[in-house]
């Protein structure tokens, strides 16, 4: 059978000593993130396997993270499948990585403290530094955008949705 198109021209393939086609895929930054994802959602799925369900009209502990696995997974999937719309992995640059190596190390600084310092304290220090230190936003605007968003939020859980948040040895 008569190779056509890209198989043809030699563009999407190649063709081995034995005379067939073989077509070789270029791994791109979109498989390897959505595999990422996919392997996230499948260890989640995994950790909270021991919370109860629940039901659909009183659920359990176990019921939001096997929902947020599940589209996480299938966000993932897609993300594979679409793939092709990005760069190949091996031209990804890594530029960023300074960066996203602090992100990662101050967001991990505040979860450590979380417990001691409490909800108000740890996310408007974390906010703070993020985007003093990563963002380079002026001082008296960063400040005032870490008390706004977290004082918002925490209105938001403690009086509106009335959940107890993480207090500190402040009281707050």
């Amino acid at each position: 059978m008569p190779l056509k198109g890209r198989r043809a021209s030699g563009g999407g393939g190649r063709v081995s000593q034995n005379g067939k086609a073989r077509i070789r895929m270029t791994l791109r930054a979109d498989h390897v993130a959505g595999a990422a994802f996919v392997a996230f959602g499948v260890l989640i799925i995994a950790l909270s396997g021991d919370l109860p369900m629940g039901g659909l009209s009183m659920p359990g502990s176990g019921f939001m993270p096997k929902i947020v696995a599940g589209f996480t997974i299938a966000f993932g999937i897609v993300l594979m499948v679409r793939a092709g719309e990005s760069k190949p992995f091996a031209e990804v640059e890594w530029t960023d990585a300074r960066h996203a190596v602090a992100v990662t190390a101050i967001t991990a600084v505040a979860v450590y403290l979380f417990e001691p310092l409490g909800f108000l304290t740890t996310m408007v220090a974390m906010m703070f530094v993020l985007l003093v230190a990563i963002e380079r936003r002026p001082l008296l605007h960063a400040a005032l955008y870490s008390a706004g968003v977290v004082g918002l939020t925490y209105v938001t859980f403690v009086y509106v949705l009335k959940t107890p948040l993480v207090t500190g040895p402040f009281g707050f």
